[in-house]
């Protein structure tokens, strides 16, 4: 999957989330991501959490400003709870679906904060929209690695919805009129089969029977084998008329 998606973290600290994040990328076919200033000397403990990764964790790039990290996008998505006025707050989902549909524009970001205190309040505002994943109050902060495979894994499903082919022409319907041929003629085999004592407690249970055939929506074949099948079945009682 090639996708003009950028991951951009700002100012990490935690080495192991670097490997983990970039682990969560492959994971999902990205590879475009961004860390600006990070805070992290050793990275001997992201290379042992990069597992197969190790192609998305040395391609990164290092922008010294926000700015410049996604100074090239069309849109850019913060990831913060705060309540900014002019600013929409979306679900990880539709973050995931509208990347996918403005990267056909151009290149998009999605921009995460440190562990320790998240976006600034400037960072917040060189954003276009924000997103928050909806946590539980008991505990709202999740880590940053995690935080990067749920958006990385919506935007993966998200490209698979919008790339599967066109589902084919959808198997003619049943008509009401054949649909009444199966309850008819399943009334009268239950009525043979001395099943229905009473005509009118008889007619309920037929069409309580036929319910769940009308609600799965039979296609015309569908129906015509029930049609056969019930005709077939009604041989076994000579000397009633069929329907």
């Amino acid at each position: 999957m090639v996708l003009p998606v950028r991951f951009v973290l700002m100012r990490p600290r935690n080495a192991e989330n670097l490997g983990a994040a970039a682990r969560a990328l492959k994971n999902c076919g990205l590879s475009d991501w961004a860390w600006v200033t990070p805070e992290v000397e050793d990275l001997g403990p992201a290379h042992r959490l990069a597992v197969h990764a190790e192609d998305v964790l040395g391609g990164v790039k290092r922008p010294d400003t926000l700015d410049a990290a996604v100074s090239d996008c069309v849109w850019v998505v913060g990831t913060s709870s705060r309540k900014v006025e002019g600013k929409r707050r979306l679900s990880p989902r539709a973050v995931g679906e509208e990347l996918v549909a403005r990267a056909k524009q151009g290149p998009v970001a999605l921009v995460f904060g440190d562990e320790r205190s998240g976006l600034t309040n400037a960072e917040v505002e060189r954003c276009h929209d924000l997103s928050a994943v909806p946590t539980a109050p008991e505990q709202p902060s999740i880590n940053l690695a995690q935080a990067v495979l749920l958006y990385a894994y919506e935007v993966r499903m998200a490209h698979l919805a919008d790339s599967a082919p066109p589902p084919g022409p959808l198997p003619l319907a049943a008509t009401d009129a054949e649909l009444a041929r199966v309850e008819a003629t399943l009334e009268a085999l239950l009525g043979a089969g001395g099943f229905l004592v009473d005509e009118k407690p008889g007619r309920t249970a037929v069409r309580d029977l036929v319910a769940p055939l009308r609600r799965s929506r039979l296609t015309r074949n569908e129906a015509r084998l029930w049609l056969a099948a019930l005709h077939t079945v009604r041989k076994h009682f000579p000397g009633r008329d069929d329907p």
